[in-house]
């Protein structure tokens, strides 16, 4: 088991596959793109699975596979295959922006992969293609319709960015009405890759909370785990469920069972610090394993207590792109 200074259990890995994106979201990076890593920077399939099963050993039971875009990597599914069977690892879910999942939905289902997190900023499709920088909206909008009827565990993360999106906030909420899928509305971080820095946004989630009240007053809370990172509600009649995540206002730090490994190896134990160790070149010298498992247990054990205190100590991490980081 894999327990922080601060006494918190970490139970939950998000492992990037890839830095790579297909998509060029403007919150995210610039419209150039950044300077993506090399392939053999990145972890080999064969190294992603030996670090996953180091890590189970040591108490994680959920991985969600990021990027990136983790399906730019034609080899994929390689590594899920092994992961569904991993003795111990009980969750194993996926955040995609649902380009290109569609070849892959009948092999998931087989795999018994069903937790799929859709990173869809708007339902509207001008706005979406002017946030993304791309024309993808309805390979989108069919994937992700396919995988709620389908029966996965859909989650939509849409960011509330001012002035570009946030009119889209009810609109995207109306596929709750129709469908059993949640939607939760994300904080803006100033993870964009230099693009911008800012110390305060306009759409926190209590605002957000607002919006969405004066348009469905009687919404309801529901219960929701210890360490879940967002605070769910509900709207009467509605068939699915909706949730705000202060990402940027950082109210569930003292819950936080997270730990990250970006594609090239790098470990972060929050969003706002950083890497404090990079595995790639140790998983390929001799005695791997059991460096790999100390090195880990020397980042948890020393964690900040909250995304504050990380931020005052790493001051100029902003500079991060989300896609280099596991986004």
């Amino acid at each position: 088991m894999l327990v922080d200074n601060h006494n918190r259990t970490i139970n939950y890995l998000r492992l990037a596959v890839t830095d790579r994106c297909n998509l060029r979201c403007n919150y995210c990076m610039p419209s150039e793109g950044i300077n993506f890593a090399k392939n053999d920077k990145l972890f080999t399939i064969e190294e992603l699975t030996k670090l996953s099963a180091i890590m189970v050993a040591q108490g994680i039971d959920k991985i969600r596979i990021t990027g990136g875009e983790p399906f730019v990597r034609k080899d994929l599914m390689v590594l899920l295959t092994q992961l569904a069977s991993m003795d111990g690892l009980e969750d194993i879910s996926i955040t995609t922006n649902a380009t290109l999942i569609g070849p892959y939905i009948d092999e998931l289902k087989e795999l018994g992969i069903k937790n799929i997190n859709v990173s869809l900023d708007a339902i509207d499709k001008a706005t979406f293609e002017r946030i993304t920088r791309r024309n993808q909206y309805d390979v989108v909008h069919n994937n992700l319709i396919r995988l709620i009827t389908e029966g996965f565990n859909v989650r939509i993360n849409f960011i509330a960015l001012d002035g570009q999106n946030t009119q889209d906030i009810l609109p995207i909420l109306e596929l709750t009405k129709h469908y059993n899928v949640a939607v939760r509305y994300l904080e803006e971080m100033p993870f964009n890759g230099g693009t911008k820095s800012f110390n305060t946004i306009a759409w926190d989630y209590r605002r957000i909370l607002e919006h969405i009240k004066e348009a469905h007053p009687n919404y309801y809370k529901l219960e929701s785990p210890k360490t879940s990172t967002s605070i769910n509600y509900k709207i009467p009649g509605f068939k699915g469920s909706f949730g705000v995540i202060p990402s940027f206002s950082r109210t569930f730090c003292g819950s936080c069972n997270r730990l990250r490994i970006s594609a090239t190896g790098d470990v972060i134990t929050c969003l706002y610090a950083k890497a404090s160790a990079n595995l790639r070149d140790i998983m390929r010298a001799a005695n791997s394993q059991e460096n790999i498992k100390n090195e880990i247990l020397k980042a948890v054990g020393n964690r900040a207590k909250t995304g504050f205190e990380a931020q005052e100590k790493y001051k100029n991490v902003f500079s991060n792109s989300m896609t280099s980081i596991g986004g």
